[in-house]
């Protein structure tokens, strides 16, 4: 007695506020070993062991060799620079990450100060009170103290059963256990490196998300790109020295200047801080990225797959309506509730837990409470001797409850109509009756649920509730409706080329009715998970290339719907929200999980959390998604159309026995610039106006194909014709290198910026106002006139760089060059081009 005692008061109050900082505090957070962020010297090293930071090194050390230290210092200074660009860069997109991986770990909802409030599971401390619930995953060893819970340990014995616990002093919840079945609470003995999973070691840790199928394919690009430019910067550097008579050490800088100008160091960049960012930026749309990868896939979404209830739906269910024997009760006007429906309402409530998690089991409470209340049907002091769970072969439960009065059982069921009919035996007229009924109920918008009373006598339990006799009560229609948003938001999908499936459990003239509310159109098909066990694979994927309703769907159906779609060749995100959807989830090219009522599971398994539960907040993440992918495809052309001239000005002079056009300091400055346009201007490059109005990219596409990157390449080698025939001319008219250099610097520089606008509307004049401005594009304008200046107005500099100030022959040819490389971008741009070079997206 006295424990039980301790038990309800402890579940009236729990820690204070004080005491639990305290004991967070003394214990630490609650957190695995080996969840440590990376540390900043790990940073640095892997900063330095990239291909470009390395030559740079060694060309600072050549210059300082060659006795010339001016160059070496400014070369060794800007190499600082841009290790100091790259950390913070990389430790601002690790924050970000890391506040994402943060906000997406479990919560715990703990008891404190005699209140529910929810937490981070970092902030569980020894001595807190866990409310669990289905679905949850368990925060920390505890011992359960009220409830009964069926808990999934597979996670530490392999045993894929759940086992049961029960308020008894062995009953020990262990930590990232999963709550499978049941409510319960629990005291909380063991957190962090002290729970059973802390000392099983570090396995458990937060573990490294794998590379995406982009970054994959870049790092193929670059590695090859590295052997082919480190291979061609050889060559290129014995030839200087046994061919054009220059010394070991100026040709091996020529050397390692080509290979600096070859190699696309840009591409990580781009790459990181893109979908990094981008996981920021639809984190703002109220969807939160747990796998980055996914971010990618986005963009390429076919098939979305959305639950109706809460996605599409308000998720604010509520008693709309009575059914029993023909007559009716509609909750909108009534004032009182007539005494034929009490024994319906009553058998509900008692079908139902008194605490219910589930939204129409809050809403039966609610409605029974507000009409009987102060009456003999409400029975708050009953607890249930045993229950009958609801299972794929009976879509229902029941309760059974001892009653003293009577000297039997009294059973309470409700759940799908056509399974309490079956339940109840009836003749085929009634069934037949009040199916109908169903019909027209559901085709009115609701979903409805039959009750049942019944009594038992006997000794032992039956098998199943098909040995118990039922009486058929009536039929509880409850209302949910539709997001005000979704009409509109599914009108932008079908517009984009992305189809919905709407999955429910509900009954078929339900589906029917939402889907007409939100605009799917009358004659929408549907597919019943009955029909979906009848079919093969073969037939199931056909029939799904033309339906858009899955009603009385189970939760285990979902995988292989899903599975079929991919199979299909469809890219498919799906939303779930229950411990059963994991699978279907994880299978889904992107899952994403509800972030109000779903479980830990789910969330878990799920490459993004949907935190406001609405569908229009993925059809938003859709277009982001999309727009990231074209601003990568822009950004990665830019690069390769910018590194065609650096190559050809540091590789022709040499082969045309011209004087040095491009030294390694002028590349550090140039890359200087390139990387930011690369990072920050491409990045915010707002979303096209077209973006959810074209087909969805093909899975395969990449912005790294041959064909996509072709254009680009030949942007760049007309720039580079245009630089060098100027530099040609100039030298031909007797102009001093030091000013035909500087002349065709500033032209490339003035090149740089025409190639940032051409890339950023492909199919737009390249000095024409775009309808979306991008505040980074004149900045960065202005960065290169600062650059500009500096390079030709500060005596230091134009010594190091070997430029002078153009005289009036040099300064026309610079603005020729600049007006010759607008031309050419003009004419590139009205040449015909196939979809693949000239738009983001192609068809499917």
């Amino acid at each position: 007695m006295a424990t039980a005692e301790r038990v309800q008061a402890s579940s009236r109050r729990g820690l204070d506020l004080a005491e639990a900082a305290r004991r967070l505090t003394e214990h630490g957070p609650n957190l695995l070993p080996g969840s440590t962020p990376r540390r900043l010297g790990a940073i640095v090293l892997g900063v330095l062991a990239e291909p470009m930071f390395l030559m740079l090194l060694g060309a600072g050390g050549l210059y300082l060799a060659l006795g010339d230290r001016a160059e070496a210092a400014f070369l060794l200074s800007f190499v600082c620079v841009v290790i100091g660009i790259t950390l913070a860069q990389e430790r601002k997109t690790q924050r970000a990450l890391e506040s994402l991986r943060e906000l997406s770990a479990p919560r715990a909802l703990v008891i404190r100060g005699g209140e529910e409030t929810r937490v981070a599971g970092a902030e569980v401390v020894p001595g807190d009170l866990l409310v669990l619930r289905e679905g949850d995953r368990i925060a920390a060893d505890a011992t359960l103290l009220e409830g009964r819970l069926e808990v999934d340990e597979s996670l530490l014995t392999g045993e894929s059963v759940p086992v049961a616990r029960l308020p008894t002093s062995e009953a020990t919840l262990h930590a990232s256990t999963v709550v499978t079945r049941g409510v319960g609470i629990a005291q909380v003995h063991a957190t962090g490196a002290a729970t059973a999973v802390g000392r099983i070691g570090k396995a458990l840790a937060s573990t490294q998300q794998p590379p995406s199928g982009l970054q994959l394919a870049s790092r193929r690009l670059i590695r090859n790109l590295t052997i082919g430019g480190l291979v061609l910067a050889a060559a290129y550097a014995l030839l200087g020295w046994l061919w054009d008579g220059r010394g070991a050490l100026e040709s091996l800088l020529g050397g390692i200047a080509l290979a600096m100008a070859i190699l696309p160091e840009e591409i990580p960049v781009i790459l990181t801080v893109f979908l990094a960012l981008g996981a920021w930026r639809i984190a703002r749309r109220k969807v939160l990225t747990r796998r980055v990868p996914a971010v990618e896939a986005l963009g390429a979404v076919s098939v979305l797959a959305v639950d109706k209830t809460g996605t599409l739906t308000q998720n604010r269910m509520q008693v709309a309506e009575l059914a029993v024997d023909g007559g009716h009760f509609a909750d909108a006007d009534a004032d009182e509730l007539p005494e034929v429906f009490h024994a319906l309402v009553e058998f509900a409530m008692l079908a139902t837990p008194s605490d219910p998690f589930d939204p129409m089991e809050k809403a039966i409470q609610r409605f029974g409470l507000r009409w009987l209340v102060h009456t003999e049907h409400v029975h708050a002091d009953w607890s249930a001797e045993t229950e009958y769970p609801l299972s794929p072969q009976i879509l229902a439960m029941t309760r059974v409850f001892p009653c003293d009065a009577c000297r039997h059982h009294l059973l309470a069921t409700k759940g799908a109509p056509e399974a309490v009919i079956d339940l109840c035996h009836l003749p085929p007229e009634r069934a037949a009756a009040i199916l109908g009924e169903v019909e027209a109920m559901a085709a009115r918008g609701l979903r409805v649920l039959g009750v049942a009373r019944g009594h038992w006598t006997g000794e032992a339990w039956p098998a199943n509730q098909h040995d118990f006799d039922f009486e058929f009560l009536g039929l509880v229609g409850f209302a949910d409706p539709p997001r005000p948003e979704v009409p509109a938001a599914i009108a932008e999908c079908r517009a984009a080329g992305v189809r919905i499936l709407m999955m429910t459990g509900d009954h078929p003239a339900t589906a029917r009715a939402i889907a007409r509310q939100v605009g799917f159109g009358e004659h929408a098909d549907v597919l019943t998970g009955a029909d979906m066990a009848a079919l093969d694979d073969d037939a199931l994927r056909a029939r799904l290339r033309r339906v858009d309703l899955c009603a009385r769907l189970k939760p285990d159906q979902k995988l292989r719907l899903v599975q079929l779609l991919r199979e299909d060749g469809q890219v498919v995100a799906m939303t779930g929200d229950g411990v059963n959807d994991a699978p279907a989830l994880k299978a889904a090219d992107v899952g994403i999980a509800m972030g109000e009522r779903g479980t830990d599971v789910a969330r878990e398994a799920a490459a993004l959390v949907l935190l406001d539960d609405s569908f229009a907040s993925i059809v938003a993440a859709i277009a982001q998604g999309r727009r990231i992918y074209d601003n990568i495809a822009k950004a990665t052309g830019f690069v390769f159309a910018v590194h065609m001239p650096i190559i050809a000005l540091a590789l022709v002079p040499a082969l045309l026995h011209w004087p040095v056009l491009l030294m390694p300091v002028h590349i550090v400055l140039l890359e200087l610039l390139i990387d930011p346009a690369c990072s920050i201007v491409f990045e915010a490059e707002p979303a096209a106006a077209d973006v959810m109005a074209r087909p969805p990219r093909a899975a395969g596409e990449s912005p790294f194909a041959t064909r996509r990157l072709g254009r680009a390449v030949v942007q760049g080698l007309g720039v580079a014709a245009m630089l060098l025939l100027g530099f040609g001319l100039l030298l031909g008219h007797g102009t001093e290198p030091a000013q035909a250099r500087g002349a065709v610097f500033a032209a490339l520089l003035g090149g740089l910026f025409l190639l940032i606008l051409a890339n950023r509307h492909p199919t737009r004049a390249v000095l024409a106002r775009p309808a979306r401005r991008n505040p980074w594009t004149g900045r960065m304008g202005g960065a290169l006139i600062l650059a500009l200046a500096a390079a030709f107005g500060l005596p230091f500099l134009r010594r190091v760089m070997d430029i002078a100030l153009p005289g009036p022959a040099a300064a026309a040819a610079m603005l020729a060059m600049l007006g010759g490389i607008l031309v050419w971008l003009e004419l590139l741009r009205r040449m015909p081009a196939s979809p693949t070079l000239h738009s983001p997206a192609s068809p499917r």
